[in-house]
C-alpha cells in the first residue's frame, strides 16, 4: 500500500504500529520531525522504536527517553534524536536539551510535542494515536516538507 501521509490509518496490532514506524523511517529527512501524540500506552514508543531500528540496526537498544528526555542515534546517513517531552514544564526546555541542534544535524522523533505549546518544527509529520478497541488509529497530518509525501506501508 502506498498511502498519502494524510488521514487515518488503522493499526490492528503492535506489529502494524512497528511497520508504520519502519515505513516512515525511510521517508524521514534531515531537518524534519515526527511528532507523536496520544495517551499513555497508545503505541508512541513502539512506533518510535521501530523507526529508529529501521534507520540503525534491527537489534538497536532503544530505551524510552522518559527520564533522560532525549536519546541520540546514528542512523544510515541520518542522525536521529528521540525526545520525550512529557516531564517538561516549559517549551524552552526542549530547546535547552538540543531540539534545534537535532534538527540542524539530523531528524527528531518527538513524543508529547504538545509541551512545545505551538513552537513545533515547521517540517513535521504529526501522528495522533488513539485507542480503537483492541486496535489503534493513527491520524497523520503533514506540515511543510511532509505535505504531499507518500510512503510504502
Amino acid at each position: 500500500m502506498r498511502p498519502s501521509l494524510e488521514g487515518d490509518v488503522r493499526l490492528e496490532n503492535e506489529a502494524a504500529t512497528a511497520r508504520l514506524g519502519a515505513a516512515l523511517a525511510h521517508a524521514l529527512n534531515a531537518g524534519e520531525a515526527i511528532c507523536l501524540t496520544g495517551p499513555l500506552g497508545a503505541g508512541k514508543s513502539t512506533l518510535a522504536r521501530a523507526l529508529i531500528r529501521a534507520r540503525t540496526t534491527p537489534d538497536e537498544d532503544v530505551p524510552s527517553p522518559t527520564f533522560t528526555l532525549v536519546q541520540f542515534y546514528e542512523g544510515d546517513g541520518l542522525a536521529l534524536a528521540h525526545f520525550d517531552l512529557y516531564r517538561l514544564t516549559s517549551p524552552d526546555e526542549a530547546y535547552e536539551i538540543g531540539l534545534d541542534e537535532a534538527l540542524e544535524d539530523g531528524a527528531a522523533i518527538i513524543e508529547w510535542p504538545q509541551r512545545l505549546e505551538g513552537r513545533l518544527p515547521p517540517h513535521r509529520l504529526d501522528i495522533e494515536i488513539e485507542l480503537d478497541g483492541a486496535a489503534r488509529r493513527a491520524r497523520l497530518t503533514p506540515h511543510g516538507a511532509w505535505e504531499g509525501r507518500a510512503v510504502e506501508f
